[in-house]
């Protein structure tokens, strides 16, 4: 299975983001999309989910339109965990991670015994079994980040969909979730992940597209497009390239 755009243009009523995006991941593989801020990666997920319209273009899941997708169906195929998400209710973290359940069921119906093992061992992967009963306005934002990230596993999908993932994390956590990234694909998951940090994308991704300007400066395998020239270019800025024990690092200039 294959989600993939086609000459794709983004963006609102009244203004264009971006046009002739043409991106694809399949499952099993993880693809990081990169770029300055303003290049349209938000706009590029929203239309990915199916949020906002396509202004031309297409967005393909398989061989179906998206947008002729009921909402279930594409919450079925596609998780999205958003870089931030301000807590308005004194939800559990277990309630929380149980609405990944949704999409399987009837939004008003009492989470069945299947529903609860499912979020209970998306906990359990994410370590935050023990914060199960805690209130999720009563934990920082880091433990957040896992137990949304635990809702979208939850969920069941086929593809995982992450704004910046890492974001609100501390050193630790952020080497956890991108190992989790990389178990997503292994089991069989497509997983996008947007990310300011290109050393986040030669850890975890197989591929990366270089967004700039709400138009694709590069796209393919990590190891071809990630280059200092490639980064200068998309940051207009200096970039340094550290090289240690047979791995490459990238640092601002």
């Amino acid at each position: 299975m294959r989600i993939e755009t086609r000459d794709l243009a983004i963006g609102y009523p009244g203004h264009l983001v971006g046009s002739g995006i043409n991106v694809a991941l399949g499952t099993g593989e993880v693809l990081a999309l990169l770029g300055p801020n303003g290049s349209g990666k938000t706009t590029l997920l929203k239309t990915l989910l199916g949020l906002l319209a396509p202004k031309a273009g297409a967005v393909q899941l398989g061989a179906r339109d998206l947008t002729r997708l009921a909402d279930r169906e594409r919450a079925r195929a596609i998780a999205y965990v958003p870089q931030t998400h301000q807590a308005t209710f004194a939800f559990s973290v277990e309630t929380v991670v149980l609405m990944g359940r949704t999409a399987h069921g009837n939004l008003f119906s009492r989470p069945s015994a299947h529903d609860r093992a499912v979020a209970g061992r998306a906990m359990e992967r994410f370590g935050i079994a023990g914060l199960a009963a805690r209130p999720y306005t009563m934990i920082s934002g880091g433990e957040r980040q896992l137990v949304l990230l635990a809702r979208a596993l939850a969920q069941e999908p086929q593809f995982v969909v992450l704004d910046e993932p890492t974001a609100s994390l501390d050193f630790g956590n952020q080497g956890k979730v991108m190992n989790e990234i990389r178990a997503l694909a292994a089991a069989g998951h497509g997983v996008l992940f947007t990310t300011h940090d290109p050393n986040h994308a030669l850890r975890a991704a197989d591929r990366a597209c270089l967004l700039r300007g709400g138009e694709t400066l590069a796209d393919g395998p990590v190891g071809d497009v990630l280059t200092k020239t490639m980064l200068e270019s998309l940051y207009g800025a200096p970039v340094e390239t550290l090289a240690a024990g047979g791995r490459t690092a990238f640092l601002p200039g």
